[in-house]
């Protein structure tokens, strides 16, 4: 039904693919999961549901600042040119009203996990909010994404700690690893659009060395998983599924670029089974 969705508020947040609140949620639930020992009680559970509840309304979020900067470069772009701002469908204006709204939303969630989750969560504003900007600088926007999409792993930490410790950051710079290997993948979709029209990417940036780096990407990801959580046996599948990603990638064919990205729920989910085996 979520593929269906005609309601142009609802696709404008994506609410529609909800695999980019996956990835942003995973983070979170690493470390609040590892932070605990890898012991699910009532606590986590209540922390579990804010941070989704917060992947939502920031994953939404990202999507309406993301769609106002690219509004005029989504209208060339073949998988994007009937999104709701760039075919005219919402007003700027309509957006930016939406905006302030999930800003609020996730002002109040972020308020109910404490002060200090709250002063975490304030500083991954600005990279959120220039992170459209660097497809335009850099060949490397997908770095800053994982910059931005893996900043929960530091919150869910704090959420059960209080402070920041080395496997928080270990966490966090896995997922960094790991978005720079999917979120590559996810750009060779666009790759002929992106070049025609001079956007960057690491897709165009690496061509066919892609494969090579998102399997370097994935290995180091995995490392500092085992890291963080002082754990080998449970990352074996994580391996396995890491493998598969990379063997059976087309970088030639947008469909399979899909494909292999959105399989990353797994990879997510296997790096959380992981970590709480090793807790």
């Amino acid at each position: 039904m979520l593929k269906k969705l005609k309601n142009p508020y609802m696709r404008l947040m994506r609410l529609h693919q909800p695999i980019g609140v996956w990835l942003l949620f995973f983070p979170c639930a690493w470390a609040i999961m590892l932070a605990s020992g890898g012991v699910f009680n009532a606590n986590n559970a209540k922390l579990l549901v804010l941070f989704a509840i917060g992947a939502v309304l920031m994953r939404s979020a990202g999507c309406v600042i993301n769609d106002i900067a690219d509004r005029k470069i989504d209208v060339l772009v073949e998988r994007t040119k009937t999104r709701p701002l760039a075919s005219g469908e919402i007003k700027v204006w309509q957006a930016v009203v939406l905006l302030a709204l999930l800003l609020f939303l996730s002002l109040l969630v972020a308020v109910s996990l404490g002060l200090s989750v709250l002063m975490w969560a304030a500083l991954s504003l600005l990279p959120v909010i220039i992170y459209p900007l660097m497809k335009r600088i850099s060949w490397w926007p997908q770095l800053f994404l994982g910059l931005v999409f893996n900043w929960g792993a530091i919150m869910g930490w704090v959420a059960v700690r209080g402070v920041v410790e080395l496997p928080a950051f270990l966490l966090y710079l896995g997922g960094i690893c790991w978005t720079l290997g999917y979120d590559t993948i996810y750009a060779h979709q666009d790759k002929a659009d992106d070049s025609r029209i001079g956007v960057k990417s690491t897709a165009l940036r690496l061509g066919a060395k892609t494969k090579p780096f998102v399997a370097v990407m994935y290995g180091l990801a995995t490392l500092f998983f085992m890291f963080a959580s002082g754990g080998f046996i449970g990352f074996i599948p994580v391996m396995i599924h890491a493998t598969w990603q990379i063997r059976t990638l087309n970088i030639d064919s947008p469909a399979s670029a899909r494909k292999t990205f959105l399989s990353n729920v797994w990879f997510g989910s296997l790096v959380l089974i992981g970590l709480v085996v090793a807790g």
